[in-house]
């Protein structure tokens, strides 16, 4: 069923929109509203609709290493993706939540400047990449973020240093507090454009020739262990290679989870405790899950007494 089109605070709007449109896995329920929000200010009116109607709100950037439930996600759901502005200025540049952390690392390097290469083929949106504190070959968001905007869930906008973000491995405080990005401003290095891009160009080599970019997936789906890594544990275990429903454990990268054949969320949801129960057995190993997985699972009807 084609969704249906209104006006939320002044915002566009479908209604049961199927998130497997925008999600990196293809994979995911309907929301019940779906805004793309192109300034604050609107992102603004539409944290204060939220609030004034109790109704949910969720928030989701590129959509790269996110599963959402085959329920779907009930409320108000705001993609930010339309607020992608990048704008340089001297050693600095700052990007809107939305902007896709590649290209603004792409800006970067254009304009000379040093720090965001490991970023160059990370598929996120600069708000993901800063909720998750991503990294890639060595460096992560934290090493040259100088501040973030954020938004709270009452509609006061805030400027936040690098230490006021506590980062960790994949962590940043707004997954606590529930704050919005909004833009980042990132402080980097000058450097000579030419060897920046041979860098990108090389990283983005050894990217393609290492994960299975050609199917649709969620990215590294686990957390790294303290000593050890996921790919070989998974490999050992046997494991490589499988199938439940349309998903299968990637036979390129085993961190890797792909969506082979019209794959669910719930496929994928029932890969990863699949992979975590047998890894646990051979290795005593808790594999914590990197990507983000939210949303409804879908009603299990009631048998008829």
């Amino acid at each position: 069923m084609a969704s249906t089109q209104k006006t939320i605070a002044g915002v566009p709007a479908m209604v049961n929109e199927p998130l497997s449109n925008y999600t990196f896995t293809k994979t995911g329920g309907p929301a019940d509203l779906l805004t793309f929000p192109e300034t604050i200010a609107q992102v603004h009116d539409l944290v204060d609709y939220a609030k004034d109607n109790d109704t949910p709100l969720t928030i989701i950037g590129n959509a790269s290493n996110l599963i959402v439930r085959d329920g779907g996600i009930r409320g108000l759901v705001v993609i930010l993706t339309h607020m992608h502005t990048i704008t340089v200025h001297g050693n600095e540049v700052t990007a809107a939540a939305g902007a896709r952390i590649i290209d603004t690392s792409d800006a970067a390097g254009a304009a000379g400047l040093s720090g965001l290469e490991f970023a160059a083929g990370i598929p996120g949106s600069v708000g993901g990449a800063v909720f998750m504190n991503a990294g890639a070959y060595g460096g992560e968001v934290k090493d040259c973020v100088a501040s973030v905007e954020v938004i709270t869930r009452s509609g006061e906008l805030h400027t936040y240093t690098s230490d006021d973000m506590h980062f960790s491995y994949r962590h940043s405080v707004v997954q606590e507090t529930g704050e919005i990005v909004l833009g980042a401003t990132f402080k980097l290095v000058p450097g000579d454009a030419k060897a920046i891009r041979a860098e990108m160009d090389h990283l983005n080599d050894l990217r393609r020739s290492k994960q299975p970019l050609e199917y649709p997936s969620c990215g590294s789906v686990f957390k790294r262990p303290t000593g050890h890594y996921v790919g070989p544990m998974i490999q050992q275990a046997g494991l490589q290679g499988h199938i439940i429903g349309g998903a299968q454990i990637s036979m390129k990268h085993a961190g890797f989870i792909v969506n082979i054949n019209h794959a669910t969320a719930t496929d994928y949801l029932d890969m990863i405790h699949y992979v975590q129960v047998h890894v646990k057995a051979k290795f005593d190993v808790d594999l914590e899950p990197e990507v983000r997985i939210i949303g409804e699972p879908v009603a299990t009807p009631v048998a008829d007494k």
